[in-house]
């Protein structure tokens, strides 16, 4: 056959395939179809300035856009208008709180005031001389004879104006709240957790209410978005290092379904410490207003077992200011912890006054006036000795506080578990616990002798028993070992119950205790885990919050940890670094960037 005859015949068979494919299309039976290349989903570009950080404190709340050079800050207080004329009037406490009027609290003051005494003695002025202390006789004799002295009346300040009797007032506006108007003030947050009590509004759906309110109210006012668009914006919660899980979720739901947030991400206070002032490793010290939590943090890691609550803070600080100024003869004898303005003035008499500067002794003269909603401006002297320094003091000696039979110290504690999520933390110690004793029985089964055969009988059935459990029990064991950060060890589910019990009750003791700030820093350093960590954390002390803000506050601090820290890091440690007024970039751009899985 030749060649063109061969094309021709090659030419006839392609005729007829194209002729049985039309008559199958007649017919209704078409081809496959090659399905589709699907395109991978473009990754979305997530612009800064639609992500709102939400940090929320016990005293301030700071919330603005990630691209926002400096947050707003607003007083952390609703005041509600009473449903009903004749209720009685509510007002949660400011610098009252439990523990301060017992029997033994005036003595506890007192001891703790001589062991600040002598710690102002002991340790010399720049010019080698001690300090010469001074007695509150010396002060009181002179202010026992100030009498105020009038200002401008033109300038009076006024109470918030309810005439329009508004539901609800937010931030400075209810801190101005008449006493005498039918509005109740709550502090929705205490001590860095929800501040439930059984009191008017003391309830979880009463306290997430006023936190909606209030967060409402200024994402609307100030940062002008409006509710209704929340739905473009995403969300970062900053949370405290120990925090209670089942109350972060109801604050997550409350951002997502009644907020209506689109996405959220969770994150811890120290972890962000660390980013905002450029730090990768660090022991972060935060002294709120009415708690300080310390956290060492290592490459963006909370370090687990070194997480601490002491509950005292700021406003401690500024009871215990305004109980020596009344040992000197405070000239504002109207002065009342219970009254919410004269609050507002002790606090700012603490800023102004107070320092850690032991340089500074003898007796000096100072002025301030006060200014109360219609009432005339008055100006007052008053002659003040060691209370400046005293005051802040004390939290390095709690026991100046007078607080009595109240929990002092927090560690982080296991979860109680969450009846709606079936792999609760609960859950993954139990699998990883199972895990932890079948790997110990494989071992002991590999560590006998086998006999002859056995090797091969296993391989027929699949491998080591241990080994086939299923998949899902594997993946409980994944699951478990990857949130090794938030469950304690599964060798604690073998400890005899007498060392269960010990242990616990070491920690009840511990817990019982009221630290100092130093000693605080130094026990939870000690807890990481190598020498390693411990170096890189005694290198670089990072200390944030408003309740340490005092002149020389970073020298008297660094002074007080190398002379308590172990001998051995003092040979290690090159230096002790604290950092006391880190320069933080508002709420962590970088964060803001990461590649978080939003929720």
């Amino acid at each position: 056959m030749t060649q063109a005859e061969r094309e021709q015949e090659n030419g006839k068979e392609k005729e007829k395939e194209r002729e049985k494919e039309k008559e199958k299309e007649q017919r209704g039976i078409k081809r496959p179809i090659a399905p589709p290349v699907i395109p991978e989903p473009l990754q979305e570009q997530i612009q800064s300035n639609f992500i709102v950080v939400l940090h929320p404190g016990s005293k301030t709340l700071r919330i603005g856009r990630a691209t926002d050079t400096l947050p707003a800050t607003v007083p952390h207080v609703i005041a509600r208008r009473h449903k009903q004329t004749c209720q009685p009037r509510y007002e949660d406490g400011w610098l009252v709180r439990e523990g301060l009027n017992k029997p033994e609290s005036n003595e506890q003051r007192q001891n703790g005031l001589k062991m600040v005494d002598q710690a102002i003695w002991s340790k010399k002025m720049s010019n080698g001389v001690r300090r010469t202390p001074v007695s509150a006789e010396q002060a009181r004799s002179y202010n026992r004879l100030i009498r105020p002295a009038g200002l401008d009346t033109s300038s009076r300040m006024k109470w918030t104006n309810t005439a329009h009797h508004p539901e609800h007032l937010v931030g400075e506006e209810a801190l101005y709240v008449n006493p005498t108007d039918c509005y109740n003030v709550h502090w929705p947050i205490s001590r860095g957790q929800l501040n439930l009590h059984g009191g008017a509004g003391g309830s979880l759906t009463a306290v997430l209410a006023d936190l909606e309110a209030i967060w409402s109210h200024v994402i609307q006012k100030q940062l002008e978005i409006p509710l209704k668009d929340l739905k473009y914006y995403r969300c970062i919660l900053l949370v405290p290092d120990i925090y209670n899980r089942h109350h972060i979720k109801e604050l997550v739901n409350m951002l997502l379904l009644n907020m209506g947030f689109s996405a959220i991400v969770v994150h811890q206070e120290s972890v962000c410490a660390t980013f905002g002032s450029g730090l990768s490793s660090a022991c972060v010290v935060d002294v709120g207003d009415q708690k300080t939590s310390l956290c060492c943090v290592e490459d963006g890691v909370s370090h687990r077992n070194s997480r601490l609550c002491l509950a005292y803070g700021g406003a401690d600080v500024t009871r215990c200011f305004f109980w020596l100024l009344q040992r000197a003869g405070f000239p504002y004898r109207e002065c009342q912890l219970s009254n919410r303005v004269d609050c507002i003035l002790l606090q700012q008499l603490k800023e102004t006054f107070c320092h850690l500067d032991q340089d500074i002794s003898g007796l000096q003269d100072h002025e301030f006036r006060t200014r109360f909603p219609e009432s005339p401006a008055l100006l007052y002297q008053v002659r003040l000795g060691d209370e400046k320094l005293q005051a802040p003091m004390a939290l390095f000696y709690p026991s100046t506080f007078g607080i009595v039979g109240q929990k002092m110290t927090s560690l982080q504690h296991r979860s109680q578990g969450d009846p709606e999520d079936p792999h609760d933390e609960h859950y993954l110690l139990g699998t990883q616990s199972k895990q932890d004793q079948s790997s110990k029985a494989s071992a002991e089964r590999k560590s006998l002798p086998k006999p002859p055969g056995f090797e091969g009988e296993l391989s027929s059935q699949g491998g080591d028993p241990s080994e086939r459990g299923g998949g899902a029990h594997g993946q409980d064991v994944e699951l478990g070992h990857s949130q090794n950060d938030c469950l304690m060890g599964g060798a604690e589910m073998e400890e005899p119950p007498s060392a269960l019990l010990s242990r616990k009750t070491a920690m009840t003791q511990f817990e019982g205790k009221a630290l100092g700030l130093d000693k605080a820093i130094l026990h939870s350093i000690d807890c990481c885990a190598s020498d390693e960590t411990k170096r890189k954390m005694y290198s670089s002390i990072l200390v944030v919050g408003g309740g340490l803000l005092f002149h020389r506050a970073q020298e008297f601090l660094q002074h007080r940890i190398l002379n308590k820290m172990p001998p051995s890091f003092r040979r290690v440690v090159e230096s002790v670094e604290v950092i006391t007024r880190p320069k933080v970039h508002w709420l962590l751009r970088t964060l803001a960037y990461s590649g978080l899985t939003w929720s």
